[in-house]
């Protein structure tokens, strides 16, 4: 018999991390409403308090929808964050400069540039890196290092240093409320749901980002060059041109995602943006996605995202400084990430000792 065919049945517990999001973020759940129950306000298992939490789980789920497939591709992009809040910045100096009052004649028009701009902004950064990674092959994790830091420096360029403040009146009531997350059922899109707006284009955004994945052939060429590019090379696939879009396409779900940021912030600031890209890679890999490439689901991606601001939420309810949210969300971090190397073999030492 040989190793493949023995590793299944000695080490078939792995099979039970398949739902280890799920069940991490009930649990998480479960353990911040019994610890805000005994020790704090109460608020924790609340209406308001579950809107908030996936108003927030939005605005990185969202952008990580685009990091998912990056992540599959065998790929990576530090300057999420960045390029992110650049193309924030870039709508709210549109907004500020460029647009006239809402309720004037004409108004749509100048609303419909601002927001073109903002996308166009994010499509632009996303396409510039697919365009050098695959032009010159190099490793994607140095090539957005390095486009984080121009993306910053444009930010803050265009921004004169300093954070862009339109005119409330300039912006449409649709976008002003688009991060809602009072009582007020007017201002939801489902009134009588009351789910914040930004959690509906998440989920719509995730189904077709689901579809393109299982449906088509672009989908499963993406799959292919994360699990071995030199094969899908072999096979036909031109590995150049998919990275190229797939890196493009992750750019509109990051104009997308600073199109809600701004929503939720009402200003532009190119400095916002970093260490935003540290949570949009944590969402996917702590919803199952393998940083080795060819593995990751929108499912888990947006759990990981709700993770992530379930525990910074329940830390704030307890009164629990950041500092300390910071290191719990890098502990399951990196759990996740060692659990994800069980599942490929990782560590060798271990596996030797389980033969």
């Amino acid at each position: 018999m040989t190793e493949k065919q023995t590793r299944p049945s000695k080490l078939h517990w792995l099979a039970s991390f398949r739902h280890g999001p799920t069940l991490a973020l009930l649990a998480i759940i479960a353990l911040f409403a019994l610890l805000d129950w005994q020790y704090g306000s109460g608020r924790f298992f609340s209406p308001r308090n579950a809107r908030v939490i996936v108003n927030s789980a939005a605005l990185i789920a969202v952008p990580a929808l685009g990091m998912t497939m990056i992540i599959i591709a065998g790929g990576i992009d530090l300057s999420a964050g960045t390029a992110l809040t650049l193309s924030g910045t870039a709508l709210a100096i549109a907004f500020r400069d460029y647009t006239i009052p809402a309720d004037q004649a004409g108004a749509a028009t100048w609303i419909a540039a601002a927001l073109a701009l903002g996308l166009g902004v994010g499509i632009l950064c996303g396409l510039i890196n697919g365009l050098i990674i695959s032009l010159t092959e190099m490793v994607p994790f140095i090539v957005t290092l390095g486009t984080m830091t121009i993306f910053l420096g444009l930010g803050q360029v265009i921004a004169d240093e300093s954070t862009v403040y339109p005119e409330s009146g300039h912006l449409p009531d649709w976008l002003r409320y688009l991060c809602y997350t009072g009582s007020n059922s007017d201002h939801y899109w489902l009134g009588f749901l009351h789910v914040p707006s930004s959690a509906l284009i998440a989920i719509v955004l995730g189904l077709m980002v689901a579809a393109v994945m299982h449906f088509t052939v672009f989908g499963r060429n993406v799959i292919a060059i994360g699990s071995n590019a030199s094969t899908a090379r072999l096979c036909g696939i031109r590995v150049g041109v998919t990275t190229a879009l797939v890196y493009a396409l992750a750019g509109v779900f990051v104009a997308v995602g600073a199109l809600l940021y701004f929503a939720n912030v009402k200003n532009g600031n190119p400095s916002d943006g970093t260490g935003k890209e540290l949570e949009i890679i944590a969402a996917v890999v702590l919803g199952g996605g393998s940083l080795s490439g060819g593995r990751g689901s929108v499912l888990g991606t947006i759990i990981g995202a709700l993770i992530i601001k379930t525990i910074s939420s329940g830390c704030t309810m307890l009164s629990i400084p950041n500092t300390y949210t910071h290191i719990i969300i890098g502990v399951i971090i990196i759990i996740a990430v060692l659990i994800d190397g069980l599942r490929n073999g990782a560590p060798k030492w271990l596996f030797d000792r389980l033969r």
